[in-house]
């Protein structure tokens, strides 16, 4: 051994014992530390590519061009529940039985999986098919692009298609708590998707080559997936299930379908109810104001998701109590996250989205509050929609759901017909809607958990005053705070944050949450079970 390769050693196995270190994932404080980081890095890889792409699309597409793109996302996104959505049963069955040695049932549920994405596949692409050949009229597109928007609707129904059948070895790696395994090779496929869609937009193929982008990026998705799960699940495979394995999977899996069509109409209604009662040109507006607060809202979803398969154990365990603590930090969490950002988002969206699209595209200070006060409320909501799939006891759930959904697509519809309050009425709409589930989920956990409504309303006073205080004085002096440069608004965003962040933490948090909140980080920094 050369001189040179001796004292490069040591810092190779220096190195290999801090990556170890931290990728180690002998518990369920570092499974659930990994997966948040996978999220995370596909947040950051989204938003990246995002930032990149969506002028373009916007340049390439012009702003009706764009608005009905993300129409037709949504739209043909209704298609998606008729697929089945067999996989999210799958992802939260298998985090239920997670402790469980039975791999051969496993693979019956897989197997349950796949033989109803094949069952609900000509109910998936019917219904697809409609809101293909109407997207044109329902968005009044001129007669001469009408076939182009018809073809690339039905792209995506492909897409969706292919989508449910991709989904369930990622199903499979996420239940049994380790969607962490993705990292890498998830955000590099956000890239690859990224790059694609910007091919298309050289190229010059419109609409038409944006959704084939989008339906290759699935396909190339869908065999890394199977490689990864097959290599990080040993027992991963299919088998036949049995008729009555199969009617039981069946059975949840029609409140999951259920679910997931409320999911879809409560996320994806808005743009769609813009862009036919009002026009294409709003949604570019709403969409590209909401970016910001949409993008890091969903990122903290997705860390909420990464946490909760490692709560379905403890609940399949029968550890009330336990899971009674984790959701309890689960909710303190995501209210400090959720604050922090949309305070801080609320004073400097302007300037960003002046910076990256013009400030020709900024709704306005108002309808930005309302649009973060929305989403704020929409990520607590799938906090605890989360906890309860992982009970596999949906039906109040999704009942409720409904009655919720309907009302926010009948308030906000009204205000954008009647009084043609536009983004205003949009959301004032969804707020007074899903104002039911903030009540009625927290309810539906506590009778399961042992817990009072009384109880959990009291203790959620102090955060919500908090959060107010803070959204409205951030969007009172909004007016005040702008930057004309990225490095101004990059290090202004940044101080805010850690500003902000430090008010709602000491503010808004008990002495015992903070402690167990500071306790939880230093369990994952030592890497102690």
């Amino acid at each position: 051994m050369s001189t040179q390769s001796r004292m490069d050693r040591p810092w190779k196995l220096l190195g290999s014992k801090v990556l170890s270190r931290w990728l180690f994932d002998g518990n369920l404080t570092r499974k659930a530390y990994l997966n948040v980081v996978a999220s995370l890095l596909e947040f950051a890889a989204r938003i990246v590519v995002s930032f990149v792409v969506i002028p373009l699309l916007v340049r390439g597409l012009g702003d009706f061009g764009f608005g009905v793109w993300q129409v037709l996302q949504r739209l043909i996104g209704y298609a998606d529940p008729a697929g089945g959505h067999a996989a999210q049963t799958l992802n939260w069955t298998i985090a239920n039985k997670q402790s469980s040695k039975d791999y051969e049932e496993k693979r019956r549920q897989v197997g349950s999986a796949v033989a109803l994405w094949l069952l609900f596949m000509p109910l998936a692409g019917s219904v697809g098919g409609l809101l293909a050949w109407f997207a044109p009229l329902w968005l009044d597109v001129p007669q001469d692009s009408a076939s182009a928007v018809r073809l690339a609707a039905a792209v995506l129904v492909v897409n969706v298609i292919a989508l449910s059948l991709v989904r369930v070895p990622r199903s499979v790696l996420i239940g049994e708590n380790l969607g962490y395994k993705r990292m890498g090779i998830s955000v590099l496929l956000i890239f690859v998707g990224g790059a694609l869609t910007v091919l298309a937009l050289y190229l010059d193929t419109g609409l038409v080559g944006v959704a084939g982008a989008t339906l290759a990026t699935t396909l190339l998705m869908g065999v890394v997936f199977f490689l990864v799960t097959r290599r990080y699940v040993p027992w991963f495979g299919i088998a036949k299930p049995s008729m009555s394995g199969l009617r039981w999977f069946l059975g949840l899996t029609g409140w999951f379908l259920a679910w997931s069509l409320l999911m879809r109409v409560m996320t994806a209604s808005d743009v769609v109810i813009l862009g036919i009662l009002d026009t294409p040109e709003l949604v570019t507006t709403y969409t590209l104001t909401r970016y910001v607060p949409e993008a890091i809202i969903t990122s903290i979803v997705l860390v909420v998701f990464g946490i909760t398969p490692g709560l379905g154990g403890i609940i399949g365990a029968g550890d009330l109590e336990k899971a009674t603590r984790v959701r309890s930090e689960i909710m303190s969490f995501t209210w400090l996250l959720v604050t922090a950002v949309g305070s801080t988002t609320m004073l400097w969206n302007y300037s960003f989205v002046a910076l990256w699209v013009g400030a020709q595209h900024y709704a306005g200070t108002l309808s930005t509050l309302l649009i973060i006060a929305m989403m704020v409320q929409f990520v607590l909501i799938r906090n605890d929609a989360s906890i309860i799939d992982v009970t596999l006891n949906l039906r109040r759930k999704v009942l409720i759901g409904f009655v919720s959904t309907v009302l926010s697509i009948l308030v906000a519809c009204f205000l954008v017909v009647v009084y043609e309050m536009g983004i205003i009425g949009l959301c004032i709409g969804f707020i007074v809607g899903r104002s039911i589930l903030s009540f009625c989920y927290p309810w539906i956990i506590g009778n399961f958990l042992g817990i009072s409504l009384r109880s959990q309303l009291r203790s959620t006073i102090r955060p919500v005053l908090i959060t107010v205080l803070l959204m409205v004085v951030c969007a009172t002096t909004a007016p005040a705070f702008v930057t004309t440069t990225w490095i101004g608004l990059v290090g202004s965003t940044a101080a805010t944050f850690a500003v902000v962040s430090g008010l709602a933490f000491y503010l808004g948090l008990s002495a015992t949450q903070r402690n167990l909140m500071l306790s939880r980080v230093r369990l994952v920094i030592a890497n102690k079970g």
